[in-house]
């Protein structure tokens, strides 16, 4: 890491930086600042709570507020683009691009308040997330699938990737070979690597989860030959066809297990114990020393929020 920059953000090559946005615990959400040529971009924000780590991640590399072209949520869950709207507030040059299906969002963001309210309750919402600021309308540009937007020459590619989110677009760099995938290509903690590398699993959190969708998503990203993967949860992974087998293998488990347990009296509990079952196992097979207590402790939030999205999932069905 640059001896210049903050504790909280690692330079990964290529112009690309990660930001720990501080949310839920170290090394949990990333923001990414890519930076080509003096103009800049954030793939992802993190929560309000998040933009004095951005900002100062511009003072550390020498940009100013007008630098930043573009603000780029992977897709409007509040871990991504929660604090969007006050990081727009002080770039003066910038343009939203956010999925088509996002942009009303975060121009008023009410009724994304109000949903999250609802899973996470007011004293959560205070606590992590603060109040949501729109993006005026003629600041916000919605993309499309196969749009390319440049960076000082760099291009960007974006991708409709629903499987997670139907508001999720995943951005291709074609000058690092890497897809900024947010939460389409699954979760990977630093926690858990091993001497095989890192270990990954997917994410099925509410409301919107699409097993068969998320799969074909995953395909379509492997299909560029991707060399890396810039994970908001977490950073930079590379090993990626491994990753992937990864993932879809315990996508297959997961999607078992809820057909397994539809009409259970008790099914969330069972769902969670389910869950914890597959990513301990998957961990051990990996060679993870960690024990099924502290891999429960690691992944609380995703077993409880994973649960309740396939709940979501096996009801529509």
């Amino acid at each position: 890491m640059n001896a210049l920059l903050p504790s909280f953000v690692e330079s990964v090559g290529h112009g690309i930086h990660v930001v720990d946005t501080g949310f839920q615990r170290d090394r949990f959400d990333a923001a990414y600042l890519v930076v080509e040529r003096g103009r800049a971009a954030f793939v992802d924000t993190g929560t309000n709570f998040a933009v004095p780590r951005l900002l100062a991640a511009l003072d550390a590399l020498g940009l100013g507020r007008d630098a930043v072209d573009w603000v780029i949520p992977t897709h409007v869950h509040l871990d991504h683009a929660g604090g969007a709207g006050l990081l727009m507030s002080e770039l003066p040059a910038a343009r939203m691009l956010v999925h088509a299906r996002g942009a009303r969002h975060m121009i008023d963001p009410s009724a994304l308040y109000q949903g999250a309210l609802a899973v996470y309750g007011a004293e959560e919402m205070a606590r992590s997330y603060g109040t949501l600021v729109g993006v005026p309308a003629e600041r916000v540009t919605a993309t499309h699938d196969g749009m390319t937007v440049e960076l000082a020459g760099r291009p960007l590619l974006f991708a409709d990737t629903p499987g997670h989110a139907r508001h999720h677009h995943c951005i291709w760099d074609a000058v690092s070979g890497g897809w900024f995938t947010g939460d389409t290509f699954g979760l990977s903690y630093r926690e858990f690597d091993t001497a095989d590398g890192a270990w990954i699993l997917p994410t099925t959190t509410p409301v919107q989860f699409e097993p068969d969708a998320l799969r074909a998503s995953v395909e379509r990203l492997l299909a560029a030959g991707p060399e890396r993967m810039y994970l908001t949860h977490y950073g930079a992974v590379q090993d990626v066809p491994r990753l992937a087998r990864l993932m879809l293998g315990q996508l297959d488990e997961v999607i078992a297990l809820g057909h397994a347990q539809r009409g259970a009296p008790d099914r969330h509990e069972r769902l969670k114990s389910g869950l914890l079952d597959i990513y301990a196992a998957s961990l051990a097979a990996a060679g993870c020393a960690l024990t099924r207590e502290r891999i429960a402790d690691l992944l609380a939030i995703d077993i409880e929020l994973n649960a309740q999205g396939m709940a979501v999932w096996l009801d529509k069905a």
